[in-house]
C-alpha cells in the first residue's frame, strides 16, 4: 500500500493513484494518523478516525471516474459548517453543532470529496494574519516563526504541508488570497456569491466570498466547477455568467500594473525586484503592460475598516459579543465592538463614496483586461504582529481590501522563492465573472514560473484548463465611424460593457463612404472585388446578452455583417447596402473616418 501513496496531493496525482489500486480507505488512515500529529497549529478539529474511515470505505467499491471528486481529501475552514463537527469561529464559547452541511460542502461531498476536519481562523474571519486565535498561532508551512496569513490560515497551511488536496476558506478583505501567497497556493476568490455562503458564519454577510485553495489553478478551476451553483436559499448567490474573454498570447491581452510611486512593499529589499520580475513573465505570456493610476482602489480599500462595513461584523455575532464580550480574543472584540457605533447616515455617506470611486475603478477596463499586484507586500514574523497587530494587519491588506468592495474575481499565485526560504506571490484580477479566464492564465503561469507545489517540494503538475469553456458570452464587433474610442457614439459600446481589444485595419477590400444626409455624418463601408482598400477600425467585444439591443438601434442603410481583417479573419461589423452610399462622398483614400474628420473645415 505504500507504494501506492502518492507523492503529492494535487488531484491528477490522486486520480492516477486511484486508477493504479489505492483504496480510498488506505489513504485516509494514514492522512488522519498525520494531521493528528501536525505540528503547525493548522487544526482545530478532525473528522472522528471510524466516521472519516467509513465515509471512506463507502467509496473503495466505486468506480474512481464515477464521481468527479473521488476520494479526494479536503479541509475546512471553522467558520463553515460540517455536520457532525463543530463549528466555533475560532471561539469557542460561540461554538454550535449544525445538523447539516454548508451547501459547497454538501455538493463537495456528493462528488466524491471527503472533509478531513475544521481549519484555524482569525476569529470570527477578523484579521489578515492567522495569530488571532485562542487556539495560538497557525504556522508557515515554510517558515514556523513567520506567519501563516489569515483568516483563512489553516486552511491553507494544511494543502501547502501536502495534508489535504484542496481547502475552503472565505475571503471578505483577502482572507484566500493572503495565506496562498505566504504559503506558495494557488487562492481562488471567486466573483462574489457564486459559492453559497449558506452555512457559513458571515464577517460582512454583503460581501463575503467561499474561497479555495489549491496547489495548482487547474485543480482549483476542477473543485469551483463543483462547488458552484446557483442556491436559492442564499439571497446573495448568483451564476457564473458566461464569458469569451482569454488571456492568452495567441489574441494578446493588457495588464494593469499600479505606478511605481503607488506600490507598496512596507521596506522589503526584495519583493520589488521579484514583483518586476512577475510584471516581466506575464510579458512573456502575451501581455501588454498599461501603468495605472491605483489611488481609487486604494481609497476603496480604506473603506473596508474605516466605513460602516465593520458594522455588518457587528451585525454578525451581535447578541454573542453584546452578552458575552470577554470570549472573543481582544482585538477581535475591539473592531468589531467598534462596528456598533456607525450610524445610518455613516452607511451611506460609505455607500455614496463607494459608488464614486467604482466609477473609477471600472474606467480600467477601457484600457485593460486584468491587473497584477502583489498580494502582499511583505512578509512579517508572528512575533511582529503580536507586537503591532493592527497597523500590520492594515498594511496586509493593501492590495486586497478593496476586491470585493468592487466586485471583482481574483486568483493569487505563486510567484517566486526568497532568499530567506519565503515565497512571494502575485494577484491577479478582472471584473467579475471572469474566474474561470483568471485560472486558464493562472495554469500557463504555474508553467512558466517552475515552482514546486506548495511546501511539499514536489514538482508542479501541470494542468491545462480546456479553452472552449470560454468562447461562449461575448461577441466582437468591428467598428469604422462614431462608435471609435473617443467619438460620440462609443458610449453605446461603452454602456454596454463593451472593452476595446484592438485598433485594427480591414483587409484591402472595401470602398469608405461619407453618407448622404445628417448630422450627424455616418460612414459606410462597401465590399468589392476591384479597386479596394484597407480601412482603419476598431475591434469591441461586447456581452452577448447587449449585443441585440446594440444591433437594434443600427440605422438604415447600415447593418452587421461579416467584415474581414487584414489578418484574414473574420469579425462582426458595420456593413452598408451598395445603393446606401447614393449622393454619399468616397472617401476612401482618407484610410479611416478620424482621417477624414480631421480635414474637414472647422
Amino acid at each position: 500500500m505504500t507504494d501506492l501513496l502518492p507523492a503529492s496531493l494535487d488531484l491528477a496525482s490522486l486520480s492516477a493513484a486511484y486508477r493504479a489500486g489505492l483504496k480510498p480507505s488506505q489513504l485516509f488512515a494514514r492522512l488522519h494518523e498525520r494531521a493528528s500529529a501536525d505540528a503547525l497549529n493548522a487544526w482545530i478539529s478532525l473528522m472522528p478516525r471510524d466516521r472519516l474511515l467509513a465515509m471512506a470505505a463507502a467509496l473503495d467499491a466505486r468506480d474512481p471516474a464515477d464521481l468527479p471528486l473521488y476520494g479526494v481529501p479536503f479541509a475546512v475552514k471553522d467558520n463553515i459548517d460540517v455536520a457532525g463537527l463543530p463549528t466555533t469561529a475560532g471561539c469557542p464559547d460561540y461554538a454550535y453543532a449544525p445538523q447539516r452541511n454548508a451547501f459547497v460542502v454538501e455538493r463537495l461531498i456528493a462528488a466524491g470529496a471527503i472533509p478531513l476536519g475544521k481549519t484555524q481562523l482569525d476569529q470570527f474571519a477578523t484579521g489578515l494574519n492567522g495569530t488571532r486565535s485562542p487556539h495560538g498561532a497557525c504556522r508557515n508551512a515554510f517558515r514556523p516563526e513567520y506567519i501563516s496569513g489569515g483568516s483563512s490560515s489553516g486552511s491553507a497551511v494544511t494543502v501547502a504541508d501536502g495534508q489535504v488536496s484542496f481547502s475552503l476558506g472565505t475571503d471578505t478583505a483577502g482572507s484566500g488570497r493572503v495565506p496562498a501567497a505566504f504559503n506558495n497556493l494557488v487562492g481562488l476568490k471567486p466573483s462574489c456569491g457564486t459559492l453559497s455562503a449558506r452555512g457559513v458564519v458571515p464577517a460582512c454577510r454583503s460581501l463575503d466570498s467561499v474561497s479555495i485553495f489549491a496547489l495548482t489553478a487547474a485543480d482549483a478551476a476542477s473543485v469551483f466547477a463543483v462547488a458552484h451553483a446557483v442556491d436559492d436559499a442564499d439571497a446573495y448567490s448568483r451564476a457564473l455568467l458566461p464569458h469569451g474573454r482569454l488571456f492568452d498570447a495567441q489574441t494578446g491581452f493588457r495588464f494593469g500594473v499600479p505606478a511605481r510611486d503607488q506600490l507598496e512593499f512596507f521596506g522589503d529589499g526584495e519583493n520589488p525586484a521579484l514583483f518586476d520580475a512577475a510584471v516581466q513573465r506575464l510579458i512573456a505570456l502575451g501581455g501588454t503592460p498599461v501603468t495605472l493610476d491605483f489611488a481609487p482602489f486604494l481609497e476603496t480599500a480604506r473603506l473596508l475598516y474605516g466605513g460602516p462595513w465593520v458594522a455588518e461584523r457587528y451585525h454578525a455575532i451581535r447578541d454573542f459579543i453584546e452578552r458575552q464580550p470577554d470570549s472573543l480574543f481582544p482585538v477581535t472584540r475591539d473592531i468589531t465592538l467598534g462596528g456598533a457605533r456607525a450610524t445610518a447616515v455613516d452607511a451611506f455617506d460609505a455607500a455614496y463614496r463607494l459608488q464614486a470611486l467604482k466609477r473609477r475603478c471600472d474606467a480600467v477596463w477601457r484600457e485593460v483586461d486584468v491587473v497584477v499586484t502583489p498580494t502582499a507586500g511583505r512578509h512579517p514574523t508572528i512575533a511582529e504582529v503580536e507586537a503591532d497587530p493592527v497597523r500590520i494587519n492594515t498594511d496586509l491588506g493593501y492590495y486586497t481590501n478593496f476586491m470585493n468592495l468592487l466586485d471583482y474575481a481574483a486568483v493569487a499565485l505563486p510567484s517566486a522563492q526568497r532568499g530567506d526560504g519565503l515565497p512571494f506571490g502575485i494577484t491577479l484580477f478582472a471584473p467579475a465573472h471572469q474566474d474561470l479566464p483568471l485560472l486558464e492564465l493562472g495554469a500557463r503561469w504555474q508553467v512558466e514560473a517552475g515552482l514546486p507545489m506548495g511546501a511539499t517540494g514536489q514538482p508542479l503538475v501541470a494542468g491545462r484548463l480546456p479553452v472552449e469553456r470560454y468562447q461562449a458570452g461575448t461577441i466582437r464587433v468591428a467598428v469604422c465611424g462614431a462608435h471609435l474610442s473617443g467619438l460620440p457614439l462609443n458610449p453605446q459600446l461603452t454602456a454596454r460593457g463593451g472593452r476595446l481589444v484592438a485598433s485594427v485595419r480591414s483587409a484591402p477590400e472595401y470602398r469608405f463612404y461619407a453618407l448622404a444626409g445628417g448630422p450627424p455624418r455616418r460612414p459606410g463601408m462597401v465590399r468589392v472585388t476591384e479597386g479596394g482598400a484597407a480601412i482603419d477600425m476598431e475591434v469591441w467585444e461586447l456581452p452577448m446578452e447587449h449585443f441585440g439591443s446594440f444591433v437594434a438601434g443600427i440605422p438604415s442603410p447600415l447593418g452587421i455583417g461579416k467584415v474581414k481583417l487584414a489578418d484574414g479573419s473574420e469579425v462582426c461589423g458595420f456593413i452598408c447596402e451598395a445603393a446606401g452610399v447614393a449622393g454619399g462622398e468616397d472617401i476612401t483614400a482618407f484610410g479611416g473616418w478620424r482621417a477624414w474628420l480631421a480635414a474637414q473645415p472647422g
